[in-house]
């Protein structure tokens, strides 16, 4: 997922906030990790990182959502990604400060 953050009035073009497994797809771009992969290998190499999970930049430790997860072995990293969606959008639902806060974040001011 990603959103872009608010225009502060200059002509840049913004640049878009991942969060949720979009956060998790750009770690992985960098982590020295190959599928198939087990989960232990995934929280070995990602487990300690924080990732946002939403909008605001709230962030949650990987390993935290990959406890969430019942698969114990990934194929690819699509797999990975796949699983992880519901726990993150679960935990983003939880811990986002309710439907005012989620309206509030689509408004573009």
């Amino acid at each position: 997922m990603g959103v872009r953050p608010p225009s502060n009035g200059d002509d840049d073009e913004p640049e878009s906030v991942e969060f949720g497994i979009a956060a998790v797809d750009a770690q992985l771009r960098y982590a020295d990790l190959s599928f198939p992969a087990t989960k232990d290998d995934v929280a070995a190499e990602l487990g300690h990182e924080q990732i946002a999970y939403d909008v605001h930049g709230n962030t949650v430790a990987l390993g935290e959502m990959l406890d969430r997860v019942e698969t114990g072995e990934f194929r690819s990293r699509q797999e990975l990604l796949n699983e992880l969606h519901g726990p993150f959008e679960e935990y983003r639902e939880n811990n986002s400060g309710g439907m005012f806060q989620q309206m509030r974040s689509m408004l573009p001011f």
